[in-house]
């Protein structure tokens, strides 16, 4: 049996505190743009059988019970009494949260206490932008609050974040934006956001990437939908600086954030967002990642959202995965069970807790 210390969830947003219906629920079990086929379900994903194969035992069913039976005895409980039970059986001992999405979520110090857990925050840079901006009434305002705003929160966060257009924005343009490109985009932007408009012109995206470059503090990247190549361009012109880069979301392109990790030493990849959705293909994704990356370079995190049964479901798929990747290549004579337990105590939480330097925040 492979032994990990309480692991360190180094991605992961908070979660809904209402009563939740089943077709409530089952919306947010994956990312969809809308309801699943007309007699369906979304519960018939690989998501879906986790939550039932790992979550109804840590409420007091059976595994595989049926997601009305499973809902029911949700509601019993109340959204909070499952949410602690959801979390303190995951075997979570730190989150790093970003807290940056939209709705009803737990914030960091609800998920620290609801999970018996340390909590630290991944600020979100696209928030920051809107924070600013809703402060600021011309453009010289806005771009000195918000150099302000990053500042602030790289004294206080474990790291910054930002989203799946930023992460795009910056891989297709390796260098910070000039200042007269910055103040024109803000200008657009800033007119758009007095109609509620969202952090989307691509000049400010890179702005707001580089001035989380030039913090020196973690930056969690996503790299869903982001080219490849550009994607490693952008890693090489940040080659050198004190930034440490934390590749996310990388399935199913987990090989070339791996490979990235490999070849460049501010670069660590995410190692655990994806099993959660891969499920019962969860170990042969796992260990793809760990074919090419250096083991110290590699962090787990569970990418919950919203549903506590997703941190959860992350975080037990991911023991089951490491146990039955690394204890395969013990049983086989490539690895002694030692260095097994080493390795799977750096991937679960030593790495996460060096990166982010977690033990000198207290």
């Amino acid at each position: 049996m492979i032994e990990t210390p309480p692991l360190v969830d180094q991605y992961c947003h908070g979660f809904l505190r209402t009563e939740l219906g089943l077709a409530t629920f089952e919306a947010q079990l994956i990312r969809s743009a809308g309801p699943p086929a007309p007699g369906t379900t979304f519960f018939d994903t690989q998501t879906g059988f986790a939550v039932r194969r790992w979550c109804p035992p840590l409420l007091g069913l059976e595994p595989h019970a049926a997601p009305a039976h499973y809902l029911a005895r949700r509601r019993e409980l109340g959204a909070a009494e499952s949410a602690r039970r959801l979390l303190r059986g995951s075997g979570v001992g730190a989150y790093l949260v970003d807290t940056g999405l939209p709705g009803d979520l737990a914030g960091p110090k609800e998920l620290a206490l609801a999970g018996e857990a340390e909590a630290f925050e991944a600020v979100r840079l696209e928030l920051l932008a809107e924070q600013a901006a809703d402060t600021s009434g011309t453009v010289p305002a806005f771009l000195a609050n918000l150099a302000e705003a990053v500042h602030h929160a790289a004294s206080g966060a474990a790291a910054l974040t930002c989203g799946a257009a930023a992460g795009s924005a910056a891989a297709r343009a390796p260098e910070p934006p000039d200042p007269g490109g910055v103040g024109g985009a803000a200008g657009r932007w800033l007119a758009r956001r007095a109609r509620g408009g969202a952090v989307d012109d691509p000049v400010l995206l890179r702005h707001l990437v580089w001035s989380a470059v030039a913090s020196g503090l973690p930056l969690q990247l996503h790299t869903g939908g982001a080219d490849p190549a550009r994607l490693t361009e952008f890693v090489r012109a940040t080659a050198g600086l004190s930034t440490r880069l934390v590749l996310l979301g990388g399935y199913p392109y987990h090989r070339h954030t791996a490979g990235l990790a490999a070849a460049f030493p501010h670069v660590y990849a995410d190692a655990g967002a994806a099993l959660g959705a891969t499920g019962a293909r969860a170990a042969a994704v796992l260990a793809e990642s760990l074919e090419l990356a250096p083991f110290g370079k590699l962090l787990f995190s569970s990418g919950g959202r919203r549903l506590p049964e997703l941190h959860a479901v992350g975080a037990l798929v991911f023991r089951e995965a490491l146990g039955r990747v690394l204890g395969g290549w013990v049983a086989d004579g490539s690895w002694t069970w030692r260095d097994a337990d080493r390795v799977a105590a750096m991937v679960a939480a030593g790495n996460a807790r060096r990166v982010y330097r977690l033990d000198e925040r207290g």
